[in-house]
């Protein structure tokens, strides 16, 4: 069959080098195609909007064409707006338009979707009057988390589409689902058994008349649990408006006509647009994928498909279950049978959750490429070793020799320490640059941060070889300097010390924890102690204070705490009690603090949360701007991905 094909809105020559208009329509017997190619992710741009009111003229003009199919050329259909559009001014013909003239059209529409169906895209797929998928196709409107909520009528036409709890999850969320789950849902009309396109034409053809979405009637109607779930939604924002919004836009579609609902939903829309937290969204949206732009991640990456590591604790664990979730190869050595096997158990412990989430369909399939070992030769075969032990520089060093006289020469170092010194760990090798640092954070399977340390010997195709892992292992890689702390650890040290002499002032641990969380933060930096464990800081401490006497003794509570066997959640007992698995106020601690009070002739007095606030971020941003003068961090950018990332500074607030 020969098909007739024209070019929206192009010249009928266009030169080669020069790119048509984005939009083409073919026919397909009385089928007509449109088809959207705006690389990389054929975002909504301008030229797209207009090239699809063009697109709908030409098809309602031609009587031959009975219905149209809405497709996208590439590895996705629309995955959202242009972000670059975001800071200038609205263009016309404007998404809300071209949606509402898609869905008035005479001619049934139906969008055939594919990779990733996100924001105005999915706005547009709602505007058509079928749709079908592909079976892995992901569906959603993640506009808050940008700051925003949907412009284009996403609030007003899902809740017609699918249950009120799904509607809220998806907008107020922002987390994508499956289009087999969609299916189940009614988002899509149809699963694609074969090729897609044709499958959506076979489908066009059959329909004998629009079905606009907004002339449907809500699917139900919120309940009790809706409402428990949305008052869940804004109390985990800490503060981030545009949930609140997302959350009342999703209730006006249920209590208000449809028009007036559309109206109010582009007007919060333009609003959170112009926000600061929109704006800070947006430049963290960018810094996240830009971390890695360094010329020193570009170049050749060696093999990284075999991988070790040494130590199955918590740490090890997560990192060897991180691996194999991304498909790599883990060897994972402890240093006699009973740990290995309690670190077998960890990491199967991990595949397992993951599994029950979903996240993996045969865990069998996946701990095939899991082993544990008990001597070193048993990582000869490796590409790339990591090693997670005690946070000590001598036993990191003697790992680092062993690992040098059992690996291949061109096998990959790696140190996961998280303060220590990655140059004189590496200078322990006879070939220092192969040695990089890879500081996880915990639990390493799930945080998304992944800081590289570069020693100075390093080589850049091992920088390059991290940056791609951290990539395959689905982390934000960021590159750091050699300093106690790198970047992140070094920064909270500073407000961690500022919150000490908070204490001594006055302030109590719990009073502190409550401003930050206040603030946005994901939890007060002594809940994320006693999370992660007092005796890391408490050996970092000690192990400074040989090498800076003046250090000592400057933690003096923390130590305390430390040596009484107050290690955090995991003895039960740390800057809370835990006794009923929930942090409470410990009497032992305040007992502690008067103590330390009256020995340092301290008066307590009373601080706001807005004070103690003041005083930690000025700490912060003092420590921040000795990390950008000492070159530690390449960018301010950088440090904001750290921070967001690794230790829950609110996404949606600029330092």
């Amino acid at each position: 069959m020969r098909h007739a094909v024209s070019k929206v809105s192009a010249m009928s020559q266009a030169p080669a080098n020069i790119r048509t208009q984005p939009v083409t329509v073919a026919r397909h017997g009385t089928v007509a195609v449109v088809t959207i190619d705006n690389p990389p992710v054929n975002a909504t741009s301008q030229a797209v909007r207009a090239g699809l009111m063009q697109a709908l003229a030409q098809t309602a003009a031609d009587h031959a064409i009975r219905a149209v199919v809405l497709h996208c050329a590439g590895r996705t259909f629309v995955a959202g707006a242009d972000v670059a559009e975001f800071d200038a001014p609205p263009a016309a013909p404007h998404l809300p338009d071209v949606i509402a003239a898609i869905e008035g059209a005479a001619k049934p529409w139906v969008a055939a979707l594919h990779g990733t169906v996100l924001g105005g895209g999915l706005e547009l797929a709602m505007g058509c009057h079928a749709r079908t998928a592909a079976p892995n196709t992901r569906l959603g409107l993640p506009e808050v988390t940008l700051g925003l909520i949907p412009g284009a009528g996403g609030s007003v036409r899902l809740p017609r589409l699918v249950a009120p709890h799904l509607a809220l999850t998806m907008i107020a969320g922002g987390k994508p689902i499956s289009a087999p789950d969609a299916a189940r849902a009614g988002l899509v009309d149809m699963l694609a058994q074969g090729n897609l396109l044709q499958d959506a034409i076979t489908f066009a053809a059959a329909m004998t008349r629009p079905n606009p979405t907004l002339a449907r009637p809500l699917a139900g109607a919120p309940d009790d649990a809706f409402a428990q779930a949305a008052a869940q939604f804004i109390a985990k924002a800490r503060g981030q408006i545009s949930v609140a919004e997302a959350v009342a836009a999703v209730l006006r579609a249920y209590d208000t006509a449809a028009d007036a609902a559309l109206t109010a939903e582009r007007a919060a829309f333009l609003r959170l647009k112009s926000s600061p937290q929109a704006s800070a969204l947006r430049q963290l949206f960018f810094a996240e994928r830009a971390t890695l732009n360094d010329p020193r991640c570009k170049g050749p990456v060696r093999a990284a498909d075999m991988i070790g590591v040494v130590g199955g604790g918590t740490m090890g664990a997560g990192i060897a279950a991180a691996c194999l979730l991304r498909g790599l190869d883990v060897t994972l050595l402890e240093r006699d049978q009973a740990s290995a096997d309690a670190a077998q158990t960890r990491v199967s412990d991990i595949l397992n959750g993951s599994a029950k989430r979903g996240l993996i369909p045969d865990v069998a399939c996946v701990i095939a490429r899991f082993r544990t070992a008990v001597q070193y030769s048993a990582l000869s075969d490796r590409d790339l070793v990591i090693e997670a032990v005690f946070e000590d520089i001598a036993v990191k060093k003697d790992v680092f020799r062993q690992l040098e006289a059992h690996l291949r020469a061109d096998a990959i170092l790696a140190t996961n320490t998280s303060y220590l010194d990655v140059n004189d760990i590496a200078a322990c090798l006879a070939n220092p640059s192969r040695a990089i640092g890879l500081h996880f954070f915990s639990p390493a399977h799930v945080m998304k941060l992944l800081e590289i340390v570069v020693p100075d010997a390093a080589r850049d195709e091992v920088i390059a070889t991290a940056a791609a892992l951290a990539k395959r292992l689905g982390k934000i890689g960021v590159l750091a300097g050699v300093c106690d702390g790198f970047i992140g650890n070094r920064i909270m040290s500073a407000y961690r010390r500022e919150a000490d002499i908070l204490l001594i002032e006055g302030a109590s641990p719990s009073q502190i924890d409550a401003a930050m969380r206040d603030y946005g933060m994901a939890m007060g930096i002594y809940q994320m102690q006693d999370l992660a464990g007092l005796d890391i800081a408490w050996a970092m401490r000690k192990r400074r204070a040989l090498s800076h006497p003046a250090t000592a003794g400057q933690a003096g509570i923390a130590d305390t705490l430390c040596e009484l066997g107050r290690f955090g959640q995991k003895t039960g007992a740390g800057w809370y009690d835990y006794h009923t698995g929930q942090a409470a106020p410990s009497q032992t601690v305040a007992q502690i603090i008067a103590a330390n009070q009256a020995a340092a002739g301290v008066t307590p007095c009373s601080f706001t949360a807005a004070q103690i606030m003041q005083r930690i971020l000025t700490a912060f941003r003092a420590e921040a701007a000795a990390v950008l003068n000492a070159n530690i961090a390449k960018s301010r950018d950088d440090i904001t991905v750290v921070m967001v990332n690794g230790y829950g500074f609110p996404r949606w607030l600029q330092w």
